[in-house]
């Protein structure tokens, strides 16, 4: 026989099995092969394949015109250290029509779409520029780093990438 503390005990020791079997059936529904909830798919950090989609849409719509005019063609915009800077990375196609980018008089900009803040490619003592300016050669991956103080600008932001004459509007940052 059972006294009346133990009792009690027993209800909260049966009621939480109950609950928490509950809660793991739900676990096992959701991975099942049910969609995850909307709180899941929005939360920040999370990279929905919308983002991707946004980002894959520009360069669609937009990559063949800097192809042609500009000879490169845009790869990608990404956080690099920590979120503290960000990754500009093109790919030439045309030498010739490409040598804005390396251009030292030319200043590059990353400008956030939301606050109109412009980046720009910091300078290290001994180092330089932190982009490169080398003879540019066909098909060749370059890059520039541009300061994101603040971590302002984050993954799925908008950039405008501003070198010279050359302004890319809605690049994604990935």
């Amino acid at each position: 026989m059972m006294s009346t503390g133990t009792w009690g005990f027993s209800k909260a020791l049966l009621a939480g099995l109950l609950i928490g079997e509950l809660a793991v059936g739900d676990a096992r529904a959701d991975s099942a092969g049910s969609p995850p909830t909307k709180a899941v798919q929005e939360q920040p950090g999370n990279k929905s394949s919308a983002k991707s989609e946004t980002a894959a849409s520009w360069h669609a719509r937009r990559g063949p015109y800097f192809q042609r005019t500009w000879g490169i063609d845009i790869v990608a915009v990404h956080p690099v250290s920590s979120g503290y800077m960000l990754r500009f990375d093109y790919r030439i196609v045309d030498p010739a029509k490409a040598e804005v980018m390396t251009d030292r008089k030319a200043r590059p900009y990353l400008i956030d779409e939301a606050t109109r803040t412009a980046l720009a490619v910091p300078a290290m003592e001994n180092v330089g520029e932190l982009r490169q300016v080398a003879p540019l050669q066909l098909n060749r991956t370059y890059f520039m780093i541009f300061g994101n103080p603040g971590r302002l600008v984050k993954p799925g932001s908008r950039v405008t990438l501003v070198v010279g004459d050359l302004r890319a509007e809605g690049l994604v940052v990935n």
